[in-house]
């Protein structure tokens, strides 16, 4: 064997073994690959074991919480529904309670409707009646006592009285007014209906004659001053009587038509005696019921300050209810407030948290 073969013969060998070298290299280095392979498997599957353990414990906190908030919530809304429902009732019973008082008043409102009614259909029998000296006097004395009898005590007023004393002249009606000691006072109230001039001037203001209107309106001028001179001379006698006396004129009209010629201060003036219409009569009763009342409550303090007691122990339990019932609407509002922003914020929170370990395991 020359040295050539011999030296292709080891370079064979050297060539062999670095190739099982390099083979068992590779197999070794597999075997590694594999081994870290399954190490990190192991792990992979000890952490999912440890995420599928907390997210178990964590599903069951929630739904723990979410029966607790539950129960919560429920509780609180029964408590809200009885609290409604007691107001409710109440409401009901003072709406019933508003109900039937508005019926009532609706009732009258009807009444007095068909009485309006009745009264237009008889318009022209009125008329006939107005144009009657006697019946228009009966017709005034009769509305004057209707008023005075709505307004005042039947033991306040007298009619058909001699105000002066031996006298024959006798008043439609008089105020008894106190005077010193026992005595009394008359306020003399006489209805005057002067028809004939007011419905001449209502029928030139139709028919726009200018002249016509300023003759009539001094006709009713005249007519006015005699009555209440009337008044004056026959029933005006002081310290029996008031210095002045009323005298009543029935339809607003007519009395409008006396304040726009300014008889007023005149008439006051000259014969001491004031005009009132309808409403001002009204209104002229009623500030005299009230000088009543004020000698009545003189009289009687003792059972006015029980009554103020009285009245001021019920309008204290009135206002403890009335504080009551503020109180549980405001705790009722509360409630819902509640139920509304915190309750709501911590269910959001909670399912955001759930939404990000969600993210971060994906």
């Amino acid at each position: 064997m020359d040295k050539t073969t011999l030296i292709i013969v080891i370079l064979g060998g050297i060539l062999l073994l670095a190739t099982m070298a390099i083979g068992l290299l590779s197999l070794a280095r597999s075997k590694y690959t594999l081994a870290r392979m399954d190490q990190q498997s192991a792990k992979i599957d000890q952490n999912n074991a440890k995420l599928d353990s907390y997210f178990t414990a964590y599903g069951e906190m929630v739904n723990a919480n979410q029966r607790t908030m539950s129960e919560q919530q429920d509780n609180r809304l029964k408590a809200l529904e009885e609290s409604f429902a007691r107001l409710r009732n109440e409401n009901n019973t003072q709406m019933d309670t508003m109900r039937q008082s508005i019926d009532s008043k609706l009732e009258q409102v009807y009444k007095g409707l068909g009485e309006m009614q009745s009264v237009a259909s008889n318009v022209g029998d009125l008329k006939k009646i107005l144009s009657n000296v006697k019946t228009r006097g009966i017709l005034g004395e009769v509305q004057l006592a209707a008023i005075l009898e709505q307004i005042l005590n039947h033991d306040q007023y007298e009619e058909n009285v001699a105000t002066i004393k031996d006298s024959t002249n006798r008043v439609e009606f008089a105020i008894r007014l106190p005077g010193d000691g026992e005595d009394i006072v008359y306020l003399p109230i006489d209805s005057k209906f002067p028809g004939d001039a007011y419905s001449v001037l209502m029928d030139a203001y139709e028919l726009g004659d200018k002249e016509m209107v300023i003759k009539c309106k001094s006709a009713l001028r005249q007519r006015l001053k005699a009555e209440a001179k009337d008044i004056k001379t026959k029933y005006i006698a002081p310290p029996d009587t008031t210095d002045f006396g009323i005298m009543f004129l029935p339809f607003e009209g007519l009395y409008a038509e006396a304040v726009n010629m300014g008889m007023v201060e005149e008439l006051q003036r000259e014969y001491k005696v004031t005009i009132a219409g309808p409403t001002t009569m009204a209104a002229l009763l009623n500030s005299l019921q009230m000088g009543f009342n004020t000698l009545a409550i003189e009289k009687k303090s003792s059972e006015v300050w029980n009554t103020l007691s009285e009245v001021k122990k019920e309008f204290a339990t009135f206002e403890e209810g009335l504080s009551k019932a503020r109180q549980r609407l405001r705790m009722a509002d509360d409630e819902l407030e509640k139920l509304e922003t915190t309750r709501t914020r911590a269910i959001n929170r909670k399912l955001r948290d759930v939404m990000l370990l969600e993210e971060e395991t994906e």
